[in-house]
């Protein structure tokens, strides 16, 4: 290793024999500074981090961690507990990241759990500048039972120079304990809250009259907050990334605040109660710097969401749109959009029932401008069960049309042979026939706005320098043939 290079490493111990452990930790170069596991137990990581670990030879003498090191820390455990967190927060002196998720498969018991008394411990060495705490539903819905707003209290103590915090699964919190988060942190510019039940509009009625300036807020499944709220945090003029997926109460008059936001990128309203109406707020300002737009399951959003958004705006950036779950979307919409000459990269339209073949038809034939043509700019199209696609949509979707494609969801019984065939004529397309969301991270750190990292070398232009693959096309011909 050259210069001051960091040393990072992410891997999934599940497989280890735990006799092995300490001797498989103690090969661990001590220039390493970033480590994500994607499963680990949490007894193990306890282990891990206890002073001795590894060095039981040596009876008399307390060693340092057996990762001296390490800056960034991100583990996908079966419990968060109490113990964990703080041979974590001890043994670790140099600490800046901390992300810890579990998925609890029974109800933990008090000893398997994370309990005020172990968020007290965090940070013990002042040098935490991002925390995530998230509990997941993988296996169970439950939460952080024994955490109370004491233990944001007692946190928040210790965490005044944090600058990143998720909090995920904190259902017994109240408007109290984020509060307390808000006012101790002034550093804090990205805020994360998932499956905040208790949380309400109180928490940010006077965020005006704090220092904070929030560049990410995500407030995702926090269901009493209305629009107020998103009045309030509008008053956060550099706001970059606003999350606010399943807020069900939010309207038009959200909207109305979120249109005044003339830094925002991503903007995600999933499952909100706005109209076309209100999408047209956006248009003025905030659509020329938007980047990623999601108004997935809006239920009142028609075709004219479209012409809303687009109509008369030139120079715009949008690169991810996502439009699925809208029962009123047709194929007039996509033909508005196409038009437009937006140049998308990502656009998501699963479980669209009037979406169908003119769409996909369009959307090939879009003209983005006079050197991208033929569907060029897009990278990932979800149609996943659209009621309109036949095995006609899929002479659209081969060469020479959507030349970058590397995402494609499609439901897989609509014609079995031909979507096997797409799949082995274009081998740069991953083709989802279940269902599952595409170009999805296994380790999500959506905190941070990310945009996904494409080959810089296209199918297309790879076509052009190999030939074509004359066998698969030949395949495609012949499933065609047997409609």
């Amino acid at each position: 290793m050259q210069g001051s290079k960091a040393l990072n490493l992410m891997f999934d111990v599940s497989f280890s024999a735990g006799h092995n452990n300490s001797r498989v930790w103690a090969l661990a170069s001590e220039k390493l500074t970033s480590l994500e596991i994607g499963y680990i137990p949490s007894v193990m990581v306890a282990e891990l981090f206890s002073p001795n670990f590894g060095f039981h030879q040596s009876l008399n003498c307390i060693q340092p961690s057996i990762l001296p090191n390490i800056h960034k820390l991100c583990l996908s455990v079966d419990y968060i507990t109490d113990a964990m967190v703080g041979k974590i927060s001890k043994g670790l002196n140099s600490l800046t990241h901390l992300d810890l998720r579990d998925a609890p498969m029974s109800e933990p018991g008090v000893t398997s759990d994370l309990t005020n008394s172990g968020l007290q411990q965090i940070n013990q060495h002042g040098k935490l500048k991002h925390l995530s705490l998230v509990r997941t539903q993988e296996f169970l819905s439950t939460y952080f039972r024994r955490v109370n707003d004491l233990g944001l209290l007692l946190m928040a103590d210790k965490c005044k120079t944090m600058e990143s915090i998720f909090l995920g699964g904190f259902c017994r919190v109240t408007d109290t304990g984020f509060k307390t988060i808000l006012h101790s942190c002034s550093k804090l510019y990205k805020l994360r809250v998932s499956h905040g039940t208790q949380l309400t509009d109180l928490v940010f009625h006077d965020i005006s009259a704090t220092s904070l300036s929030l560049t990410h807020v995500s407030l995702r499944r926090c269901t009493l907050l209305t629009n107020h709220a998103v009045t309030s945090l509008a008053s956060n003029k550099d706001l970059k990334v606003l999350d606010l997926r399943d807020c069900r109460n939010l309207g038009d008059e959200a909207l109305q605040a979120i249109s005044t936001l003339p830094k925002l990128k991503a903007l995600l309203l999933d499952g909100s109660d706005i109209s076309d109406v209100g999408l047209s707020y956006l248009r003025p300002g905030v659509i020329s710097s938007l980047i990623s737009l999601s108004v997935r399951g809006c239920k009142k959003l028609t075709d004219k969401c479209i012409s809303a958004l687009f109509d008369g705006s030139s120079n715009l950036e949008l690169q991810e749109l996502d439009l699925s779950n809208l029962p009123n979307l047709s194929d007039n919409a996509v033909l508005l959009l196409a038009k437009s000459r937006v140049p998308i990269l990502e656009l998501r339209m699963r479980q669209c029932p009037l979406i169908g073949d003119t769409s996909v038809m369009a959307l090939a034939s879009m003209v983005v401008d006079e050197e991208r043509w033929h569907g060029n700019s897009l990278r990932l199209l979800d149609l996943f069960n659209c009621g309109g696609i036949t095995p006609l949509s899929f002479r659209w979707l081969k060469k020479p049309y959507f030349p970058r494609l590397r995402w494609l969801g499609v439901t897989g019984s609509v014609n079995r042979d031909m979507v096997d065939a797409l799949a082995r004529s274009r081998p740069f397309l991953r083709v989802s026939r279940r269902g599952e969301e595409l170009g999805v991270e296994e380790w999500d750190n959506s905190d941070d706005f990310y945009m996904h990292d494409y080959d810089e070398m296209d199918e297309f232009e790879r076509w052009l320098l190999d030939g074509e693959d004359e066998n698969a096309d030949e395949e495609m011909v012949n499933a065609e043939a047997m409609e």
